[in-house]
Protein backbone atom coordinates (compact mmCIF):
# COMPACT_ATOMS: atom_id res chain seq x y z
CA UNK A 1 0.00 0.00 0.00
CA UNK A 2 1.31 3.46 -0.91
CA UNK A 3 0.68 5.74 2.02
CA UNK A 4 0.46 8.96 0.02
CA UNK A 5 -2.82 9.15 -1.89
CA UNK A 6 -3.23 11.10 -5.14
CA UNK A 7 -5.53 13.51 -3.33
CA UNK A 8 -2.90 14.17 -0.65
CA UNK A 9 -0.23 14.70 -3.29
CA UNK A 10 -2.38 17.26 -5.12
CA UNK A 11 -3.03 19.14 -1.89
CA UNK A 12 0.64 19.18 -0.98
CA UNK A 13 1.81 20.23 -4.42
CA UNK A 14 -0.57 23.19 -4.43
CA UNK A 15 0.50 24.37 -0.98
CA UNK A 16 1.68 27.96 -1.04
CA UNK A 17 5.35 28.84 -0.51
CA UNK A 18 6.45 25.35 0.51
CA UNK A 19 9.74 25.70 2.35
CA UNK A 20 12.69 23.33 2.35
CA UNK A 21 11.97 22.08 5.84
CA UNK A 22 8.41 21.13 4.88
CA UNK A 23 9.65 19.30 1.85
CA UNK A 24 11.92 17.31 4.17
CA UNK A 25 9.06 16.26 6.44
CA UNK A 26 6.58 15.55 3.67
CA UNK A 27 9.07 14.27 1.13
CA UNK A 28 7.59 10.81 1.54
CA UNK A 29 4.24 11.97 0.18
CA UNK A 30 5.80 13.94 -2.67
CA UNK A 31 8.58 11.58 -3.75
CA UNK A 32 7.96 8.13 -2.30
CA UNK A 33 7.64 5.31 -4.81
CA UNK A 34 7.75 2.22 -2.59
CA UNK A 35 5.30 0.52 -0.27
CA UNK A 36 5.51 1.29 3.45
CA UNK A 37 4.38 -0.54 6.60
CA UNK A 38 0.81 0.23 7.64
CA UNK A 39 -0.60 -0.59 11.07
CA UNK A 40 -4.14 -1.84 10.69
CA UNK A 41 -5.00 -2.51 14.32
CA UNK A 42 -3.75 -2.86 17.87
CA UNK A 43 -2.52 -6.46 17.71
CA UNK A 44 1.06 -7.21 16.75
CA UNK A 45 1.19 -7.81 12.98
CA UNK A 46 2.79 -10.98 11.66
CA UNK A 47 5.45 -9.03 9.75
CA UNK A 48 7.23 -7.84 12.89
CA UNK A 49 5.84 -4.32 13.18
CA UNK A 50 5.62 -3.00 16.74
CA UNK A 51 2.44 -3.49 18.74
CA UNK A 52 1.10 0.04 19.29
CA UNK A 53 -1.92 1.12 21.31
CA UNK A 54 -2.31 4.66 19.99
CA UNK A 55 -5.30 4.94 17.68
CA UNK A 56 -3.53 7.29 15.25
CA UNK A 57 0.15 6.90 14.37
CA UNK A 58 2.64 8.44 11.98
CA UNK A 59 6.39 7.85 12.02
CA UNK A 60 8.65 9.57 9.50
CA UNK A 61 12.36 9.01 8.85
CA UNK A 62 13.55 12.38 7.59
CA UNK A 63 16.95 11.10 6.52
CA UNK A 64 15.47 9.43 3.44
CA UNK A 65 11.98 10.99 3.44
CA UNK A 66 10.21 7.73 4.16
CA UNK A 67 7.02 6.92 6.05
CA UNK A 68 7.86 4.10 8.44
CA UNK A 69 4.53 3.54 10.19
CA UNK A 70 1.06 4.89 9.59
CA UNK A 71 -2.43 4.50 11.05
CA UNK A 72 -5.24 7.00 10.45
CA UNK A 73 -2.56 9.45 9.31
CA UNK A 74 -4.87 11.76 7.33
CA UNK A 75 -7.84 11.78 9.70
CA UNK A 76 -8.26 15.04 11.70
CA UNK A 77 -8.86 14.53 15.42
CA UNK A 78 -8.71 16.64 18.61
CA UNK A 79 -5.08 17.36 19.52
CA UNK A 80 -5.35 18.82 23.05
CA UNK A 81 -2.14 20.54 24.22
CA UNK A 82 -0.19 19.65 21.08
CA UNK A 83 -1.83 22.97 20.17
CA UNK A 84 0.77 24.75 22.29
CA UNK A 85 3.48 24.14 19.66
CA UNK A 86 1.49 26.39 17.31
CA UNK A 87 0.88 28.84 20.16
CA UNK A 88 4.62 29.05 20.77
CA UNK A 89 5.41 29.64 17.09
CA UNK A 90 2.89 32.46 16.82
CA UNK A 91 4.30 34.12 19.96
CA UNK A 92 7.91 33.84 18.81
CA UNK A 93 7.21 34.98 15.26
CA UNK A 94 5.32 38.05 16.51
CA UNK A 95 8.62 39.40 17.90
CA UNK A 96 7.01 40.41 21.19
CA UNK A 97 9.69 40.85 23.88
CA UNK A 98 10.23 37.68 25.88
CA UNK A 99 11.34 39.66 28.92
CA UNK A 100 8.10 41.65 29.12
CA UNK A 101 6.21 41.06 32.38
CA UNK A 102 2.64 39.78 31.92
CA UNK A 103 -0.13 39.23 34.45
CA UNK A 104 -2.40 36.18 34.70
CA UNK A 105 -5.97 37.50 34.97
CA UNK A 106 -9.41 36.04 35.53
CA UNK A 107 -9.82 35.87 31.75
CA UNK A 108 -7.15 33.18 31.71
CA UNK A 109 -9.15 30.92 34.04
CA UNK A 110 -10.46 28.58 31.37
CA UNK A 111 -13.20 26.38 32.74
CA UNK A 112 -14.10 22.80 31.95
CA UNK A 113 -12.53 19.38 32.11
CA UNK A 114 -8.75 19.42 32.09
CA UNK A 115 -8.51 23.18 32.77
CA UNK A 116 -6.05 22.68 35.61
CA UNK A 117 -3.47 25.34 36.42
CA UNK A 118 -1.10 26.06 39.29
CA UNK A 119 -0.86 29.76 38.43
CA UNK A 120 -3.19 31.87 40.58
CA UNK A 121 -4.88 34.98 39.17
CA UNK A 122 -2.56 37.93 39.73
CA UNK A 123 0.65 36.03 38.96
CA UNK A 124 3.32 38.20 37.32
CA UNK A 125 5.68 36.33 34.97
CA UNK A 126 7.71 37.19 31.91
CA UNK A 127 6.49 36.13 28.51
CA UNK A 128 9.48 33.76 28.40
CA UNK A 129 8.45 32.07 31.65
CA UNK A 130 4.86 31.66 30.46
CA UNK A 131 6.08 30.18 27.19
CA UNK A 132 8.44 27.87 29.07
CA UNK A 133 5.66 26.56 31.32
CA UNK A 134 3.22 26.17 28.43
CA UNK A 135 5.64 24.06 26.40
CA UNK A 136 7.26 22.06 29.17
CA UNK A 137 4.38 21.51 31.62
CA UNK A 138 1.34 22.28 29.45
CA UNK A 139 0.36 25.20 31.71
CA UNK A 140 -3.07 26.20 30.39
CA UNK A 141 -3.35 29.64 31.96
CA UNK A 142 0.15 30.42 30.71
CA UNK A 143 -0.87 29.57 27.14
CA UNK A 144 -4.07 31.59 27.37
CA UNK A 145 -2.23 34.59 28.83
CA UNK A 146 0.19 34.48 25.89
CA UNK A 147 -2.71 34.58 23.44
CA UNK A 148 -4.56 37.29 25.37
CA UNK A 149 -1.48 39.55 25.29
CA UNK A 150 -1.11 39.25 21.52
CA UNK A 151 -2.05 42.41 19.55
CA UNK A 152 -5.81 42.14 19.08
CA UNK A 153 -6.21 39.62 21.90
CA UNK A 154 -7.17 35.95 21.74
CA UNK A 155 -9.39 36.39 18.66
CA UNK A 156 -6.53 37.82 16.60
CA UNK A 157 -4.14 35.23 18.04
CA UNK A 158 -6.34 32.29 16.96
CA UNK A 159 -6.73 33.83 13.51
CA UNK A 160 -2.95 33.93 13.23
CA UNK A 161 -2.72 30.31 14.38
CA UNK A 162 -5.02 29.26 11.55
CA UNK A 163 -3.23 31.47 9.02
CA UNK A 164 0.09 29.93 10.04
CA UNK A 165 -1.35 26.42 9.76
CA UNK A 166 -2.62 27.13 6.25
CA UNK A 167 0.72 28.57 5.16
CA UNK A 168 2.52 25.47 6.46
CA UNK A 169 0.22 23.20 4.47
CA UNK A 170 -1.67 21.79 7.46
CA UNK A 171 -4.80 21.33 5.36
CA UNK A 172 -7.11 19.70 7.88
CA UNK A 173 -5.94 21.65 10.95
CA UNK A 174 -8.19 24.11 12.76
CA UNK A 175 -7.63 26.03 15.98
CA UNK A 176 -10.12 27.77 18.26
CA UNK A 177 -8.04 28.46 21.39
CA UNK A 178 -4.33 28.79 22.33
CA UNK A 179 -4.28 26.17 25.10
CA UNK A 180 -5.83 23.10 23.45
CA UNK A 181 -8.57 22.66 26.05
CA UNK A 182 -11.20 22.87 23.32
CA UNK A 183 -11.94 19.75 21.29
CA UNK A 184 -12.39 22.14 18.37
CA UNK A 185 -8.60 22.22 17.98
CA UNK A 186 -8.10 19.44 15.43
CA UNK A 187 -5.42 18.18 13.05
CA UNK A 188 -4.35 14.95 11.39
CA UNK A 189 -1.09 13.15 12.19
CA UNK A 190 0.19 14.34 8.80
CA UNK A 191 -0.57 17.93 9.82
CA UNK A 192 1.18 17.43 13.15
CA UNK A 193 4.31 16.07 11.51
CA UNK A 194 4.48 19.39 9.63
CA UNK A 195 3.90 21.27 12.89
CA UNK A 196 6.63 19.37 14.75
CA UNK A 197 9.15 20.01 12.02
CA UNK A 198 8.30 23.71 11.83
CA UNK A 199 8.47 24.07 15.62
CA UNK A 200 11.88 22.39 15.63
CA UNK A 201 13.24 25.30 13.60
CA UNK A 202 12.90 27.53 16.69
CA UNK A 203 15.74 27.18 19.23
CA UNK A 204 13.51 28.48 22.05
CA UNK A 205 10.89 25.78 21.40
CA UNK A 206 13.57 23.10 21.25
CA UNK A 207 15.04 24.27 24.57
CA UNK A 208 11.81 24.85 26.49
CA UNK A 209 9.92 21.77 25.31
CA UNK A 210 12.76 19.40 26.25
CA UNK A 211 13.74 21.03 29.55
CA UNK A 212 13.38 18.61 32.48
CA UNK A 213 12.17 21.24 34.95
CA UNK A 214 11.68 24.94 35.53
CA UNK A 215 11.02 27.10 38.62
CA UNK A 216 9.12 30.37 38.80
CA UNK A 217 8.44 32.73 41.69
CA UNK A 218 4.75 33.28 42.41
CA UNK A 219 4.37 35.79 45.22
CA UNK A 220 6.58 34.56 48.05
CA UNK A 221 6.68 30.98 46.81
CA UNK A 222 8.81 29.19 44.27
CA UNK A 223 6.79 26.82 42.10
CA UNK A 224 8.67 23.81 40.73
CA UNK A 225 7.45 22.46 37.39
CA UNK A 226 8.39 19.18 35.73
CA UNK A 227 8.17 18.16 32.09
CA UNK A 228 4.98 16.24 31.29
CA UNK A 229 7.03 13.90 29.06
CA UNK A 230 9.31 11.71 31.19
CA UNK A 231 11.26 10.64 28.08
CA UNK A 232 13.22 13.91 28.21
CA UNK A 233 14.79 12.69 31.46
CA UNK A 234 16.02 9.47 29.89
CA UNK A 235 19.70 9.41 28.86
CA UNK A 236 18.81 6.91 26.13
CA UNK A 237 16.74 9.48 24.20
CA UNK A 238 18.00 12.40 22.11
CA UNK A 239 14.82 14.44 21.76
CA UNK A 240 14.93 17.62 19.68
CA UNK A 241 11.37 18.83 20.35
CA UNK A 242 8.33 17.26 22.01
CA UNK A 243 4.85 17.97 23.30
CA UNK A 244 2.26 15.97 25.20
CA UNK A 245 -1.47 16.54 25.31
CA UNK A 246 -4.62 15.28 26.97
CA UNK A 247 -8.32 16.03 27.05
CA UNK A 248 -11.07 13.42 27.15
CA UNK A 249 -11.94 13.88 23.47
CA UNK A 250 -8.32 13.57 22.33
CA UNK A 251 -7.03 10.86 24.64
CA UNK A 252 -3.34 10.83 25.54
CA UNK A 253 -1.21 12.36 22.79
CA UNK A 254 2.51 12.72 22.13
CA UNK A 255 4.50 14.22 19.30
CA UNK A 256 8.27 14.38 19.14
CA UNK A 257 11.28 14.69 16.93
CA UNK A 258 14.30 12.67 17.99
CA UNK A 259 17.62 11.39 16.68
CA UNK A 260 17.71 7.58 16.64
CA UNK A 261 20.89 5.88 15.48
CA UNK A 262 21.93 9.07 13.72
CA UNK A 263 18.61 9.49 11.90
CA UNK A 264 16.07 12.27 12.51
CA UNK A 265 12.69 10.70 13.20
CA UNK A 266 9.28 12.34 13.76
CA UNK A 267 6.68 10.44 15.80
CA UNK A 268 3.00 11.37 16.12
CA UNK A 269 0.95 9.30 18.58
CA UNK A 270 -2.67 10.32 19.16
CA UNK A 271 -5.58 9.02 21.22
CA UNK A 272 -3.68 6.61 23.44
CA UNK A 273 -5.58 4.99 26.28
CA UNK A 274 -3.85 4.98 29.65
CA UNK A 275 -1.43 7.44 31.21
CA UNK A 276 1.78 5.74 30.04
CA UNK A 277 0.67 4.20 26.75
CA UNK A 278 1.87 7.03 24.52
CA UNK A 279 5.41 6.97 25.89
CA UNK A 280 5.40 3.16 25.88
CA UNK A 281 4.45 3.32 22.18
CA UNK A 282 7.34 5.72 21.55
CA UNK A 283 9.69 3.29 23.29
CA UNK A 284 8.40 0.39 21.21
CA UNK A 285 8.85 2.39 18.00
CA UNK A 286 12.41 3.32 18.92
CA UNK A 287 13.30 -0.27 19.79
CA UNK A 288 11.77 -1.51 16.52
CA UNK A 289 13.56 1.17 14.50
CA UNK A 290 16.92 0.50 16.15
CA UNK A 291 16.59 -3.20 15.31
CA UNK A 292 15.56 -2.34 11.76
CA UNK A 293 18.54 -0.04 11.24
CA UNK A 294 20.90 -2.62 12.76
CA UNK A 295 19.61 -5.20 10.27
CA UNK A 296 20.22 -2.81 7.39
CA UNK A 297 23.74 -2.04 8.62
CA UNK A 298 24.45 -5.77 8.82
CA UNK A 299 23.26 -6.27 5.26
CA UNK A 300 20.05 -8.01 6.20
CA UNK A 301 16.73 -7.02 4.60
CA UNK A 302 14.77 -4.42 6.61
Amino acid sequence: MIICTRQMARLLLTSRAMKAERITVLGACLMMAAAVPVLAGHKAPADGLPQLRSNAVLVLDESDSSVLLSRQATVPTPIASITKLMTAMVVLESDQPLDEMLVVTDEDRERGRGAYSRLPVGTHLTRADLLHLALMSSENRAAHALGRNYPGGVTAFVQEMNRKAANLGMHSAHFVDPSGLSSGNVASPTDLAILVNAAAQHPVIREYSTDEGHSVRVGRRMLEYRNTDHLVRSPTWNIIVQKTGYITEAGRCLVLKAVIKGRSVVMVLLDSFGKYTRTADAQRIRKWLEARLSDVAAGNPA
